[in-house]
This record gives structure tokens, sequence and C-alpha cells, in this order.
């Protein structure tokens, strides 16, 4: 048996949650997609709320990873705690609240979604993501395996998606918000994408508006990030799964607006 997976880029403010709320339903309907995981990183542009997960879940998605804004909110703690659809990533420390890993029961098998956080330039006091992707391979029982890893550099990017080859069903980035041309499948059978691009307004640096992020640029006092406004996008990519082995056949970035 063969099923659908959608991974959907890091949601950025108002207008990627508006087009979230629009779209998903109707996507998932339309091309029969069974699972959804869906990047919330960037929700309340920087972190994201209770009220905003709430959102994103009633929106169509089955879990929400997180990266390096999950601490923002300091309300989130107790709604990590609570909730085991909503995962932050896995190499913070054990003491931190929710956790990184889950096992989710599907009518067609069960699935292990892992969130992952890089170490360049994010700045993060975090452990190692590698050993710890490779540790957490050797234990999994599922067949397939979802790895949504939160990253700046591509190298990494990369690099783990070659280290889970063979192992993990899919393996995408986020946090860059570019979508890359790069969706495969990798030789060992990983479906894999460098980034899965961003969910918000089109006309945006990131999801910020422009003429805050040049101001930036051009040296302008720090400020609190303003999402960009008008017409939104979707970005993420659909992955072809093999039920029986965990297999990607196939791997195919989505861009909606």
């Amino acid at each position: 048996m063969e099923v659908k997976i959608l991974a959907v880029g890091d949601i950025c403010g108002d207008p990627g949650l508006q087009f979230l709320e629009k779209k998903l339903k109707p996507f998932r309907q339309e091309n029969d997609i069974a699972f959804a995981v869906v990047n919330g990183e960037n929700a309340n542009v920087v972190g994201i709320t209770p009220k905003q997960a709430d959102m994103i879940f009633r929106s169509g998605a089955d879990v929400i990873t997180l990266g390096n804004h999950t601490w923002t909110r300091t309300e989130m703690q107790p709604y990590l705690e609570e909730r085991t659809r909503i995962l932050r990533p896995a190499n913070y420390g054990p003491q931190c609240p929710g956790r990184g890993i889950a096992v989710y029961h599907k009518d067609f098998g069960d699935i292990c979604v892992l969130n992952l956080m890089g170490r360049f330039t994010l700045d993060n006091n975090t452990d190692n993501p590698f050993p710890i992707a490779d540790g957490y391979m050797a234990e999994i029982q599922e067949k397939i395996i979802l790895v949504d890893f939160h990253a700046e550099g591509t190298s990494e990017k990369r690099a783990m998606g070659y280290l889970l080859d063979g192992k993990a069903s899919a393996v995408w980035g986020t946090h860059t918000h570019v979508q890359t041309s790069d969706a495969c499948v990798l030789p060992k059978g990983t479906g894999y994408i460098t980034d899965l691009g961003m969910t918000g307004a089109i006309h945006s640096v990131l999801g910020i508006d422009p003429e805050q992020s040049i101001g930036k640029m051009m040296g302008d006092p720090p400020r609190r990030y303003e999402a960009g406004k008008g017409p939104g996008k979707l970005e993420g990519c659909v992955f072809t799964v093999e039920t029986e082995t965990g297999r990607c056949l196939k791997a195919e970035a989505v861009r909606l607006t």
C-alpha cells in the first residue's frame, strides 16, 4: 500500500495561518494526503502561542514541529507537556518541556515523527543532532519514519539526509524559508528536500515585511518583526511512501498560491 505524506514549510504570522486555514484541508482531500506535518515555528512571526497551535491543528495538521524559537513564548511550555501532537527539537536537554519524537497511530500503520535542530549559527544550547538521529534510528520499530531537521546550513541538512538514507522514510529541512529545488528520493529510498520553504506572505523577506527587513540591513534599531502583507502561499513537499517497507517512492515539491 502507498500513502501520501505532506510536509508544510514554516508558518509565518497571520498571513501564513490564514492561508493554511484556507488551503490545507482542500489540498489534503484533492490529493489524498494521509498525514500532514506542519512546522509552526514562526506562527507568531517569532515563536508560536497555544491559540495558534490549536488553529494549525484545526486547519488539518496531524503534527506540529518547532525549532529555534520554541521557548520564545513561555505559555507554550505546559502546552508542550500536555499535547503529544506538537514536537520540539529532540536535541534540546531532556529537562526541557515536551518531547522531540512520538509515534502516531493511523489506520494504515504507525508513523514515527522526529524533530531535530541543527547547530550551525542557530546559537542554541543543543546536543549534536547527528549521533542523536543515528541512535534513534537504531531503536525505532516503526516502518514509516519522518524527520524535520530545522537547520540553517544546506550542507548540514544534506549530510543529515544522507546519514538517514535508507533508515528514515523522509527527511526535510526547515528554517531558511526558501524552497529548494532538490526534492528527490535518495539512493537507499529516503525522500529528501533541503528546505520546504514557508507558508506566509508572497511579497515578503522570509515572511517579514520587506521595508522592515531592508531597514534592518541598513542599520535601523531592532524592533519586533512584522509579517508581510498581501497574498499568501503554502510551500512544502509530498512524499509517497510504501507502508510495508517505509521506503519513499516519490518526493514532489509543492507551492500553492
